[in-house]
């Protein structure tokens, strides 16, 4: 019905469709920080048997934070979620994984959901301390 007789126009659609995003806008961060919280709970496993269950539960919660933050371009909190999943990704399932990993990623989405928006250097820093993470942590592709 846009641009149609009796329709709305594509100005008046996209404001729509803006404001409704942004009403969920809070929803989205509720979840944010409950998926950080869980991250930061995640217990480190005893054992390489355990290591899986408890690898997958960081890796949901990751991935919760850039579903929730991806639609609102929070790019930096999709970024170091995303990270921590490529990390748990390229994790060799017969090896110990270094679970310090966890703990950083985990800290670092708290800092960077907390930091205001407009502090985009102490922003980028610690992004670019998590990408040297991922750089000496997974083997190069090939």
């Amino acid at each position: 019905m846009i641009d149609s007789p009796g329709g709305i126009s594509v100005g008046v659609a996209l404001t729509q469709a803006r404001a409704n995003i942004e009403a969920k806008r809070a929803e989205a961060m509720a979840v944010v920080e409950v998926q950080i919280a869980a991250l930061e709970a995640v217990v480190a496993p005893a054992n390489l048997e355990e290591q899986a269950f408890r690898l997958n539960e960081a890796y949901r919660a990751a991935n919760a934070v850039i579903d929730a933050a991806s639609p609102f371009e929070l790019l930096d909190l999709c970024g170091a979620a995303s990270g921590l999943c490529d990390l748990i990704d390229g994790a060799p399932a017969d090896k110990t994984f270094d679970w310090r990993i966890v703990t950083v990623y985990a800290r670092s989405l708290r800092l960077l959901q907390t930091l205001p928006l407009e502090q985009t250097a102490a922003r980028n820093a610690v992004l670019d301390g998590l990408k040297m993470v991922v750089e000496r942590k997974l083997p190069p592709k090939a």
